[in-house]
């Protein structure tokens, strides 16, 4: 098993998922998937409709030198 800097296995990504149901407050959940599985499409603990959350995930790594708190930024 490969693991990160707190143990996590870094195989497989975790994706994020929002309940759908307009008349529910919305619950967010967290799912551990391959690349290869379908999109979940009910909250697995509810059953309600799910949706999985577009994020920008994070393990982000940037390469290079960086000055100060603004790395990424434009200016």
């Amino acid at each position: 098993m490969r693991s990160g800097p707190l143990g996590v296995d870094c195989r497989v990504p975790t994706y994020i998922y929002e309940t759908t149901d307009p008349t529910k407050p919305i619950r967010n959940f967290e799912v551990k998937q391959s690349v290869h599985d379908e999109p979940l499409r009910n909250d697995p603990e509810t059953g309600e409709a799910a949706r999985r959350v577009i994020s920008a995930g994070y393990n982000l790594l940037i390469r290079g030198k960086s000055v100060g708190p603004s790395v990424g930024s434009v200016g």
